[in-house]
């Protein structure tokens, strides 16, 4: 591999990883004081942690020079926590990962080779995943290809946001600043030369989840409305259908008239009645889903907020994510 000097900055996002975070702190520094030519920088953020993950980053700043630990105000989300650490990530190219170890940091020398290549965005593919069920691996793939069918962006199933971004991937990142995000359908979108590396994922080191039931709903929920007004196009499609059995049943009860067969007309009303509200109601569901987005986007609030900044005097004062 060419070993001309580079800059490379590790993005990783912390919410209450104080058992783990130590032994991630320790394989990431090796890793990248592995790589030929490279100089590094680590950006964690403390996204609210509830435990003494941030005390832990602190006393790990202090040590290093070149471990920034941005904590922000509460608790913002996954995703906006990557964001905070992009904002603040100034390497020719960026690495995001988790703090839990599934994803491992010795991959990343596979990925800057393929970065040293020409590739601008180069992702962790899991090829095996030992940390996670049968029925999380199934609903992802289920979610990916659907996803790829409403919004015709190529997002793989087993890929996550552990990937490295070139830098000029990485500042066109920086330049989409919606609310509700979705980081991996955001940086299958801006396109550029992309390739992927194949790994196996591990259990977590320590600790607990942090993406439950609820969560990983959300997330797709936000994937898809971010990606693609496809659900708004339902209601159309809805209607149809309800026009087209509308039809169809009317057919029916004319049929059974004509042979002499009775037909009590409250259970007709009351069925169709029911028919009727069900698709509204659920027509309303999504107009509200994407009403809820677009007022939330509307209002002039930053993406995150943060409280301390520690380490990492070249990172700058900025306070809030525009």
């Amino acid at each position: 591999m060419n070993a001309s000097p580079y800059r490379i900055s590790l993005v990783v996002p912390v919410f209450d990883e104080s058992l783990g975070i130590r032994a991630f702190h320790e394989r990431a520094t090796k890793a990248l004081s592995s790589l030929p030519g490279a100089s590094w920088q680590i950006v964690y953020v403390d996204d609210g942690s509830r435990d003494d993950s941030f005390a832990q980053l602190a006393r790990i700043a202090a040590d290093d020079a070149r471990v920034c630990v941005v904590k922000l105000s509460r608790n913002f989300g996954h995703q906006i926590a990557i964001t905070a650490g992009l904002d603040r990530a100034h390497g020719d190219c960026v690495v995001v990962i988790d703090a839990d170890l599934q994803d491992p940091p010795e991959l990343i020398a596979r990925m800057v080779e393929k970065w040293r290549e020409g590739f601008d965005v180069v992702y962790g593919v899991r090829a095996k995943r030992r940390g996670d069920g049968v029925l999380k691996r199934l609903s992802a793939s289920l979610f990916y290809r659907g996803l790829d069918r409403i919004t015709g962006i190529r997002i793989l199933a087993d890929v996550g946001d552990f990937r490295l971004l070139s830098r000029r991937a990485a500042d066109e990142l920086k330049r989409l600043r919606e609310k509700d995000r979705f980081v991996r359908g955001l940086v299958s979108w801006i396109g550029f030369a992309q390739t992927g590396v194949a790994y196996e994922r591990e259990p977590r080191h320590a600790g607990e989840t942090k993406y439950p039931l609820g969560r990983r709903l959300k997330l797709a929920l936000d994937g898809i409305t971010s990606l693609s007004s496809a659900p708004l196009k339902l209601a159309t499609w809805l209607g149809t259908a309800t026009s087209l059995l509308a039809f169809l049943y009317l057919a029916s009860v004319l049929v059974q008239r004509f042979r002499g067969v009775a037909v009590p007309d409250w259970s007709t009303v009351l069925v169709a009645l029911l028919f009727l509200g069900g698709v509204q109601l659920i027509c309303l569901g999504i107009l509200g889903e994407y009403l809820g987005r677009v007022f939330n986007e509307i209002k002039p609030r930053p993406l995150y907020v943060v409280d301390t900044v520690v380490g990492g005097a070249d990172a700058g004062p900025k306070t809030a994510g525009d």
